[in-house]
């Protein structure tokens, strides 16, 4: 072992093959009770922190988004996703996420919204874009990561929005 140090929930230690000499990171982490995520269609499934992590590690592929960050808003949505009893909607999970990544990288959580609302054309695509850029995120010296989510009651970040489908002048219809 090269370095141990403590992390909110856990230990962070990184390692040192004695064959190959390689170098990693493991984190030990305290059991925490189970959560159940309901989703959609009604069915419950365990939490998997790993899952999340493969989503959001998923949404930021290419862009400049380390592992670090990731790791601290999957922690965020965790604390948040418990904060409301063993029971959490998959909808309230999506829309962490879509949160926390757009507090680190809003084209990442952009990408994640265009797979986690299933966006059908571009004009939706549009429709994210602005609500982003319509709600922006709080700078870094207005909120620290592991708060709530800063959402008024105006606020659309991280929340299902109806998409209007009224025509545009000179738009050309997606197949």
């Amino acid at each position: 072992m090269i370095d141990t140090r403590p992390i909110p929930d856990g230990v962070r230690r990184r390692r040192e093959c004695g064959e190959c000499d390689g170098r990693f990171t493991t984190y030990e982490r305290v059991e925490a009770p189970n959560l159940d995520v309901v989703k959609r269609d009604g069915r419950r499934e365990r939490f998997d922190r790993q899952k999340l992590l493969r989503g959001l590690a998923r949404a930021a592929g290419g862009r400049p988004v380390s592992a670090d960050q990731l790791e601290t808003v999957a922690d965020w949505i965790v604390a948040e996703a418990r904060r409301g009893g063993p029971e959490v909607e998959a909808s309230r999970i999506g829309d962490l996420a879509e949160r926390g990544l757009a507090r680190v990288d809003p084209v990442s959580a952009i990408q994640f919204a265009s797979v986690y609302r299933n966006l059908r054309d571009l004009d939706e695509l549009e429709a994210v874009v602005t609500r982003f850029k319509d709600d922006p995120l709080p700078g870094e010296d207005q909120l620290a990561i592991d708060g709530s989510i800063p959402s008024g009651p105006r606020s659309n970040i991280g929340r299902s929005r109806k998409i209007s489908s009224s025509k545009r002048r000179g738009h050309v219809p997606q197949p």
